[in-house]
Protein backbone atom coordinates (compact mmCIF):
# COMPACT_ATOMS: atom_id res chain seq x y z
CA UNK A 1 0.00 0.00 0.00
CA UNK A 2 1.60 3.45 -1.09
CA UNK A 3 1.38 6.02 2.70
CA UNK A 4 3.87 8.51 1.00
CA UNK A 5 3.22 11.66 -1.10
CA UNK A 6 5.58 11.15 -3.85
CA UNK A 7 4.33 7.38 -4.21
CA UNK A 8 0.96 7.91 -4.00
CA UNK A 9 0.99 10.80 -6.88
CA UNK A 10 2.98 8.68 -8.42
CA UNK A 11 0.66 6.04 -9.34
CA UNK A 12 -0.58 5.88 -12.93
CA UNK A 13 -3.92 8.51 -13.43
CA UNK A 14 -6.61 5.88 -15.16
CA UNK A 15 -8.64 7.93 -17.54
CA UNK A 16 -10.97 6.67 -20.36
CA UNK A 17 -10.75 9.01 -23.81
CA UNK A 18 -12.14 11.76 -23.64
CA UNK A 19 -12.19 12.12 -19.64
CA UNK A 20 -11.64 15.36 -18.81
CA UNK A 21 -7.50 14.87 -17.34
CA UNK A 22 -8.48 17.47 -14.51
CA UNK A 23 -10.94 15.51 -13.45
CA UNK A 24 -8.38 12.75 -12.58
CA UNK A 25 -5.98 14.68 -11.16
CA UNK A 26 -8.43 16.72 -9.03
CA UNK A 27 -9.68 13.26 -7.46
CA UNK A 28 -6.57 11.67 -6.96
CA UNK A 29 -5.14 15.34 -5.28
CA UNK A 30 -8.56 15.14 -2.97
CA UNK A 31 -8.26 11.58 -2.44
CA UNK A 32 -4.86 12.16 -1.32
CA UNK A 33 -6.09 14.79 1.12
CA UNK A 34 -9.04 13.26 2.72
CA UNK A 35 -6.87 10.48 3.54
CA UNK A 36 -3.96 11.90 5.12
CA UNK A 37 -1.56 10.70 2.78
CA UNK A 38 -0.97 15.00 1.61
CA UNK A 39 -1.54 16.02 5.65
CA UNK A 40 -3.51 19.09 6.56
CA UNK A 41 -0.94 22.12 6.71
CA UNK A 42 1.71 20.54 4.21
CA UNK A 43 2.42 22.41 1.14
CA UNK A 44 1.70 21.26 -1.79
CA UNK A 45 4.60 20.85 -4.85
CA UNK A 46 4.83 23.38 -7.49
CA UNK A 47 2.76 23.17 -10.60
CA UNK A 48 5.53 21.95 -12.59
CA UNK A 49 6.72 19.24 -10.27
CA UNK A 50 3.07 18.34 -9.84
CA UNK A 51 2.96 17.81 -13.84
CA UNK A 52 6.10 15.69 -13.91
CA UNK A 53 4.82 13.07 -11.40
CA UNK A 54 1.54 12.87 -12.54
CA UNK A 55 2.17 13.02 -15.60
CA UNK A 56 0.01 15.40 -17.39
CA UNK A 57 0.25 18.75 -18.36
CA UNK A 58 0.83 22.36 -16.26
CA UNK A 59 -2.09 23.89 -17.18
CA UNK A 60 -4.31 20.32 -16.22
CA UNK A 61 -2.53 20.57 -13.02
CA UNK A 62 -3.48 24.44 -12.84
CA UNK A 63 -6.82 23.77 -13.46
CA UNK A 64 -7.25 20.85 -10.99
CA UNK A 65 -5.85 23.37 -8.36
CA UNK A 66 -7.89 25.97 -9.07
CA UNK A 67 -11.26 23.67 -8.11
CA UNK A 68 -9.53 22.25 -5.04
CA UNK A 69 -9.52 25.65 -3.99
CA UNK A 70 -12.93 26.55 -4.74
CA UNK A 71 -13.89 23.78 -2.59
CA UNK A 72 -11.82 24.49 0.30
CA UNK A 73 -9.44 21.90 0.21
CA UNK A 74 -6.08 23.97 -0.52
CA UNK A 75 -5.11 27.73 0.25
CA UNK A 76 -2.52 29.81 -1.76
CA UNK A 77 -0.05 31.82 0.68
CA UNK A 78 1.07 34.56 -2.42
CA UNK A 79 4.77 34.05 -2.31
CA UNK A 80 5.06 31.02 -0.68
CA UNK A 81 2.69 28.12 -2.98
CA UNK A 82 -0.43 26.26 -2.49
CA UNK A 83 -0.94 24.46 1.41
CA UNK A 84 -3.52 21.48 2.03
CA UNK A 85 -6.05 23.36 4.54
CA UNK A 86 -5.65 23.12 8.06
CA UNK A 87 -9.15 22.36 8.26
CA UNK A 88 -11.38 20.96 5.49
CA UNK A 89 -14.72 22.09 4.91
CA UNK A 90 -17.62 20.46 6.45
CA UNK A 91 -18.75 17.26 4.23
CA UNK A 92 -21.90 18.81 2.68
CA UNK A 93 -22.62 17.59 -0.99
CA UNK A 94 -18.57 16.78 -1.11
CA UNK A 95 -19.53 13.66 0.84
CA UNK A 96 -20.98 10.83 -1.51
CA UNK A 97 -25.17 11.07 -0.93
CA UNK A 98 -27.62 8.67 -2.18
CA UNK A 99 -30.37 10.99 -3.86
CA UNK A 100 -32.93 9.25 -1.43
CA UNK A 101 -30.68 10.95 1.23
CA UNK A 102 -30.79 14.24 -0.53
CA UNK A 103 -34.44 14.34 -0.70
CA UNK A 104 -34.66 13.28 3.13
CA UNK A 105 -34.84 9.51 2.74
CA UNK A 106 -38.83 9.66 3.91
CA UNK A 107 -41.72 7.69 2.29
CA UNK A 108 -39.82 8.08 -1.28
CA UNK A 109 -40.43 4.71 -4.34
CA UNK A 110 -37.96 4.39 -6.87
CA UNK A 111 -38.92 3.13 -10.00
CA UNK A 112 -36.35 1.70 -11.95
CA UNK A 113 -37.67 2.79 -15.78
CA UNK A 114 -34.52 1.30 -17.83
CA UNK A 115 -31.31 -0.90 -16.94
CA UNK A 116 -29.09 -1.72 -20.29
CA UNK A 117 -25.83 -1.87 -21.44
CA UNK A 118 -25.22 0.40 -24.12
CA UNK A 119 -22.62 2.30 -25.84
CA UNK A 120 -20.96 5.01 -23.62
CA UNK A 121 -21.58 8.39 -24.88
CA UNK A 122 -19.03 11.65 -25.08
CA UNK A 123 -20.89 12.34 -21.56
CA UNK A 124 -20.29 9.00 -19.88
CA UNK A 125 -16.83 8.83 -20.77
CA UNK A 126 -15.96 12.28 -19.56
CA UNK A 127 -16.61 11.26 -15.95
CA UNK A 128 -16.24 7.20 -15.84
CA UNK A 129 -12.88 5.28 -16.92
CA UNK A 130 -14.07 2.76 -19.63
CA UNK A 131 -11.69 0.85 -22.00
CA UNK A 132 -11.74 1.32 -25.64
CA UNK A 133 -14.56 -0.19 -27.32
CA UNK A 134 -15.91 -0.86 -23.55
CA UNK A 135 -19.76 -0.93 -22.88
CA UNK A 136 -21.42 0.80 -20.50
CA UNK A 137 -24.28 -0.12 -18.09
CA UNK A 138 -27.42 2.07 -17.77
CA UNK A 139 -29.64 2.71 -15.44
CA UNK A 140 -32.71 5.42 -15.04
CA UNK A 141 -34.79 5.50 -11.87
CA UNK A 142 -38.06 8.12 -11.09
CA UNK A 143 -38.17 8.57 -7.41
CA UNK A 144 -41.76 9.69 -6.25
CA UNK A 145 -43.20 10.64 -2.84
CA UNK A 146 -46.95 9.75 -2.31
CA UNK A 147 -47.00 9.33 -6.23
CA UNK A 148 -45.35 12.44 -6.75
CA UNK A 149 -42.24 12.15 -9.21
CA UNK A 150 -39.51 14.27 -7.84
CA UNK A 151 -36.36 13.15 -9.25
CA UNK A 152 -35.11 11.44 -12.39
CA UNK A 153 -31.60 9.72 -11.83
CA UNK A 154 -29.46 8.54 -14.67
CA UNK A 155 -27.20 6.57 -13.50
CA UNK A 156 -23.90 4.98 -15.65
CA UNK A 157 -21.08 2.81 -15.06
CA UNK A 158 -18.50 0.84 -17.08
CA UNK A 159 -19.14 -2.90 -17.27
CA UNK A 160 -18.76 -5.68 -14.94
CA UNK A 161 -15.32 -6.72 -16.67
CA UNK A 162 -14.36 -3.58 -16.51
CA UNK A 163 -15.62 -3.20 -13.13
CA UNK A 164 -13.60 -6.94 -11.77
CA UNK A 165 -10.89 -5.02 -13.16
CA UNK A 166 -10.97 -2.07 -10.49
CA UNK A 167 -12.49 -4.49 -7.80
CA UNK A 168 -13.86 -7.66 -7.51
CA UNK A 169 -15.84 -6.13 -4.59
CA UNK A 170 -17.07 -3.86 -6.81
CA UNK A 171 -18.52 -6.16 -9.09
CA UNK A 172 -20.19 -8.01 -6.65
CA UNK A 173 -21.63 -5.01 -5.28
CA UNK A 174 -22.71 -4.27 -8.34
CA UNK A 175 -24.41 -7.32 -9.02
CA UNK A 176 -25.96 -7.21 -5.83
CA UNK A 177 -27.63 -3.56 -6.60
CA UNK A 178 -29.15 -4.96 -10.13
CA UNK A 179 -32.55 -6.05 -8.79
CA UNK A 180 -32.95 -3.50 -5.69
CA UNK A 181 -35.55 -0.68 -5.59
CA UNK A 182 -32.97 1.87 -5.01
CA UNK A 183 -30.44 4.11 -6.96
CA UNK A 184 -27.25 2.61 -7.72
CA UNK A 185 -25.60 4.43 -5.78
CA UNK A 186 -27.00 4.37 -2.54
CA UNK A 187 -26.61 0.73 -3.33
CA UNK A 188 -22.71 0.90 -3.87
CA UNK A 189 -22.60 3.41 -0.76
CA UNK A 190 -24.35 1.02 1.23
CA UNK A 191 -21.58 -2.11 0.10
CA UNK A 192 -18.94 -0.57 -0.28
CA UNK A 193 -18.91 1.95 2.51
CA UNK A 194 -15.27 4.69 2.60
CA UNK A 195 -14.20 2.36 -0.48
CA UNK A 196 -16.38 4.56 -2.43
CA UNK A 197 -14.93 7.98 -2.46
CA UNK A 198 -16.64 11.25 -3.76
CA UNK A 199 -15.41 12.48 -7.26
CA UNK A 200 -16.59 15.61 -8.47
CA UNK A 201 -19.88 17.08 -7.77
CA UNK A 202 -21.98 19.71 -9.62
CA UNK A 203 -25.22 21.77 -9.53
CA UNK A 204 -26.41 23.50 -12.88
CA UNK A 205 -29.62 24.66 -13.05
CA UNK A 206 -31.53 24.14 -15.99
CA UNK A 207 -34.90 23.21 -18.02
CA UNK A 208 -36.66 19.75 -18.38
CA UNK A 209 -36.55 19.17 -21.80
CA UNK A 210 -39.42 16.84 -23.45
CA UNK A 211 -37.71 13.93 -22.20
CA UNK A 212 -37.31 14.34 -18.76
CA UNK A 213 -40.68 16.03 -18.82
CA UNK A 214 -42.31 13.15 -19.84
CA UNK A 215 -40.41 11.10 -16.94
CA UNK A 216 -41.78 13.92 -14.08
CA UNK A 217 -44.88 14.69 -15.36
CA UNK A 218 -44.29 18.39 -15.89
CA UNK A 219 -43.66 20.57 -19.02
CA UNK A 220 -40.59 20.41 -21.41
CA UNK A 221 -40.37 24.65 -20.39
CA UNK A 222 -40.62 23.82 -16.35
CA UNK A 223 -37.56 24.29 -14.09
CA UNK A 224 -35.50 21.51 -13.01
CA UNK A 225 -31.81 21.41 -10.65
CA UNK A 226 -29.43 19.21 -12.21
CA UNK A 227 -27.10 17.36 -9.51
CA UNK A 228 -24.44 15.48 -11.61
CA UNK A 229 -22.18 13.13 -8.69
CA UNK A 230 -19.24 11.05 -9.62
CA UNK A 231 -17.71 8.25 -7.34
CA UNK A 232 -14.55 6.32 -7.36
CA UNK A 233 -13.05 2.84 -6.35
CA UNK A 234 -9.10 2.96 -5.83
CA UNK A 235 -8.37 6.54 -7.28
CA UNK A 236 -10.51 5.57 -10.42
CA UNK A 237 -14.05 7.20 -11.58
CA UNK A 238 -16.32 4.16 -11.60
CA UNK A 239 -20.10 5.79 -11.68
CA UNK A 240 -21.91 8.81 -12.64
CA UNK A 241 -25.36 10.12 -11.74
CA UNK A 242 -27.09 12.93 -13.13
CA UNK A 243 -30.53 13.66 -11.82
CA UNK A 244 -32.88 16.04 -12.19
CA UNK A 245 -34.94 17.41 -9.79
CA UNK A 246 -38.63 18.90 -9.73
CA UNK A 247 -39.54 22.02 -8.06
CA UNK A 248 -41.54 19.57 -5.82
CA UNK A 249 -38.77 18.46 -4.34
CA UNK A 250 -38.60 21.15 -2.09
CA UNK A 251 -35.60 21.83 -0.98
CA UNK A 252 -32.34 19.57 -0.84
CA UNK A 253 -31.68 17.69 2.33
CA UNK A 254 -28.04 18.35 2.53
CA UNK A 255 -26.11 16.76 5.59
CA UNK A 256 -23.25 19.62 7.17
CA UNK A 257 -21.62 16.28 9.68
CA UNK A 258 -22.15 12.92 10.24
CA UNK A 259 -22.69 9.94 8.05
CA UNK A 260 -25.51 10.53 5.49
CA UNK A 261 -26.93 7.37 2.73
Amino acid sequence: MVTTPEGFLAQPILTSPGQPLRVAVYSRLSLGIRSGVLPAGSILPRETELAIVLGVSRTVVREALMLLEEDGHIVTRRGIGRFVADALPRPGLERLQSVEALLGDHDLEVQVIAFNVQEPTDFVTDYVAIEPGGQSWFRESVLLREGRPLALVQEYTADEPQLAGVSAALAAAFRRAQPDGQTLIRSLIESLGADLAPGLCVLTASIAGPTRASHLGIKASDPVLLLTQTALVGGTPVIVAKSAFTPEAGHLSVAQNGTSR
